[in-house]
């Protein structure tokens, strides 16, 4: 209760103390715009962490479970090592479904990079198969060492090699943006305590005429903190509208590339960034008792 108590009375506040801390000056500009501008980055920094998360996830299910079969041989063998390829699938434990692609199919991949004219029965293009695994997945050396006793021309890609470095860098993106949030915090935190520290000792003639007057260094120290936390409080609600609003006006995904998730928060996670303004605050909060009693016991 007597923490709630406290809280209550630093949220209502004490007009008489509240003379003691200057209402503008360069010390609450700076907070302002200090938490203004660092909740800004955080909110962007939020939505890239997200997003990689968003995208690690699709690449790894459209790449999970799913292999591919490219069959290079010569005309007159390809079907029979097609064949053989098929059959050694269908007795391949793991192995949900497999299917030769069609030269329609084929056509459609390609499409994209050699147009919808390419002639495919004059070009050596691989034969490729399908491949879905079933959720236990299949034994990849195993069969590797089959297909090159059975169809010397087959080569097994199970997405492994493409899968792990896309899952990986878009995980590391997400740790990247997990790191910046710590870091703008961090950074919040030493600005404000600059600010504070800057207050303080431009009010020192203030502080030891309260002092004599038989003011608590509690006292004194309360209505700073009171004041840094509500400046960065009002800094940092600005600052992550601005950002979200600017998240809301960015391109859509559906309007950039099928690849990209877009550079922004997904159902729930919007709630996320509403969250921003009470961290600047209980980091400002934090900081700002500490540089006031820092500073008080240097003021003797």
């Amino acid at each position: 209760m007597s923490g709630l108590s406290s809280l209550f009375n630093m949220v209502r506040g004490d007009a008489q103390a509240d003379r003691v801390v200057p209402r503008s000056g360069q010390s609450a500009r700076l907070t302002l715009a200090t938490s203004a501008a660092m909740a800004f980055l955080a909110v962007f920094a939020m939505a890239l962490s997200m997003a990689s998360g968003r995208l690690a996830d699709r690449w790894s299910e459209a790449l999970a479970q799913s292999a591919t079969i490219r069959i290079s041989a010569p005309e007159a063998e390809l079907e029979a090592q097609t064949g053989a390829v098929l059959t050694v699938l269908e007795q391949t434990p793991g192995v949900q479904s497999a299917r030769a692609l069609t030269d329609e199919d084929q056509q459609a991949l390609l499409a994209p990079w050699f147009g919808t004219d390419l002639p495919l029965e004059d070009l050596p293009i691989p034969r490729l198969i399908e491949i879905t695994e079933t959720a236990g997945g299949f034994d990849a050396d195993g069969l590797r060492q089959r297909l090159v006793a059975e169809a010397p021309g087959a080569v097994l890609d199970d997405h492994d090699r493409w899968r792990r470095p896309l899952a990986d860098a878009a995980d590391r993106l997400r740790l990247l943006g997990g790191l910046a949030l710590v870091l703008i915090l961090g950074a919040t935190a030493a600005m404000v305590t600059l600010a504070a520290q800057a207050a303080l000792s431009a009010n020192e003639q203030v502080i030891r005429v309260l002092r004599l007057v038989g003011a608590r260094d509690s006292y004194i120290a309360h209505a700073f903190v009171r004041r840094f936390t509500v400046r960065a409080l009002t800094g940092a609600a600005i600052g992550t509208s601005i950002g979200l609003l600017s998240v809301l006006l960015l391109p859509s995904a559906q309007d950039t590339a099928a690849i990209l998730t877009g550079l922004s928060f997904s159902g729930k996670g919007w709630f996320w960034p509403l969250l921003i303004p009470g961290l600047a605050a209980t980091t400002a909060f934090i900081a700002t008792r500490f540089a006031a009693f820092r500073t008080l016991r240097g003021l003797q």
